[in-house]
Parts: structure tokens; C-alpha cells; sequence
């Protein structure tokens, strides 16, 4: 999946695994290096009701937990479509979606709309 999206879209700026860190500390060292603003949607965000649920009795951010099975990729707005395309068409990407944007550069923060 990951071969064909990048020989068919030429400026993906990020492709990284947020298997350690989880999506959250991923985020973080993506605006660190590379001095942007992110913000992403928490409705947006597929945390299964178990992973919600043992996370809260354990008192952990399931963002901040290890995402098997996930990539990150940051590319133009407008090559998103494409690269939910080619995502889409293997079972590993079938639940592929944009989660947020990149709003700004000079300024190393990721913001959350949440749900409240």
C-alpha cells in the first residue's frame, strides 16, 4: 500500500509509524522538527470503544498509546483524495482518513478540536 502511494504522489512531505508514542507524541515530533502548527479532530479519530474504555480505568491517553497497523502521512490538501484512493483499495487502508491539517508553519504546537 505504502509503495504505491508514494511512486503515485510525489510530495508526500511525512509518512511515519506511530507504533511507539502512539499518534499524539507522533504528532509532537513532526511540529517539533519541522516548526508547524497541526491540528486535529477527536471525532475524527477511530479509538474503538475497548481501547476508550480499558484506557480510562487505567487512567492512559489512547492517544499517546502504540498504533500497530497505522502511518501518518502529510501531503498537499490537495493530493488527499488521491491518497485515500490508493489507501482505500487494500484492506490495511480501508479505514484510511484525514484527521486534521497542517494550519501553520512557525509555530511548533498540534491542537485538538475535541469533542466538547
Amino acid at each position: 500500500m505504502l509503495t504505491d502511494l508514494c511512486s503515485q504522489i510525489q510530495d508526500i512531505h511525512v509518512l511515519r509509524d506511530p507504533t511507539r508514542g502512539g499518534l499524539s507524541s507522533t504528532l509532537n515530533e513532526i511540529a517539533q522538527a519541522s516548526i508547524i502548527e497541526i491540528e486535529i479532530d477527536e471525532k475524527l479519530l477511530l479509538v474503538p470503544d475497548v481501547v476508550r474504555s480499558a484506557s480510562e480505568i487505567l487512567g492512559l491517553d489512547p492517544l499517546y498509546i502504540a498504533n500497530e497497523g497505522v502511518a501518518v502521512v502529510i501531503l498537499p490538501a490537495d493530493k488527499a483524495d488521491k491518497a485515500l484512493d490508493i489507501m482505500h483499495r487494500f484492506k490495511e487502508g480501508e479505514q484510511a482518513l484525514v484527521i486534521g491539517e497542517v494550519i501553520t508553519s512557525g509555530n511548533a504546537v498540534v491542537k485538538m478540536r475535541t469533542l466538547y
